[in-house]
């Protein structure tokens, strides 16, 4: 049994200690925002944020976050509207999308850092895969959301 904290509200699950989050979150919870990629923590798919900082859930023990606060791509906004997400939307990021999620929650964290990031603090910062190459557009979309956050 685990206990914590996902996008604001208090969740127990029954689990195995050793499940990751992102099972638990999608299988669990039916949060499928958060994607799985790779299992082995390199492409961010499945990126979320815990205690406020990006971590990737495809490696991440549930009981490891025991008392911890999760925010998913689900509650990062009620609308959608958090300037990330509008500045992805306004620059039409995502191609085929799939990694997109992990993409925006990488971003926030790196925004909730660095208020103005340079284009090789992005560069380093956002080392999630994009299997469509849309980098040039999510370096872009940072800097607009950037203005705004």
């Amino acid at each position: 049994m685990a206990t914590f904290e996902v996008n604001g509200k208090a969740v127990t699950v029954d689990v195995e200690d050793d499940m990751p989050l992102l099972w638990v979150l999608r299988d669990e919870l039916g949060l499928t925002g958060s994607k799985y990629g790779c299992g082995i923590a390199m492409c961010g798919a499945c990126t979320v944020h815990l205690d406020g900082e990006a971590v990737r859930s495809c490696v991440l023990p549930v009981s490891a976050i025991e008392g911890r606060r999760v925010t998913t791509i689900e509650g990062l906004s009620k609308n959608g509207d958090h300037p990330v997400q509008k500045a992805w939307v306004d620059l039409q990021v995502p191609q085929c999308g799939y990694c997109q999620s992990g993409q925006i929650m990488t971003a926030v964290s790196l925004l909730a850092k660095d208020k103005k990031p340079t284009d090789a603090t992005i560069d380093t910062a956002m080392s999630n895969l994009c299997r469509c190459g849309t980098y040039p557009r999510i370096r872009a979309a940072i800097h607009r959301a950037a203005k705004s956050v």
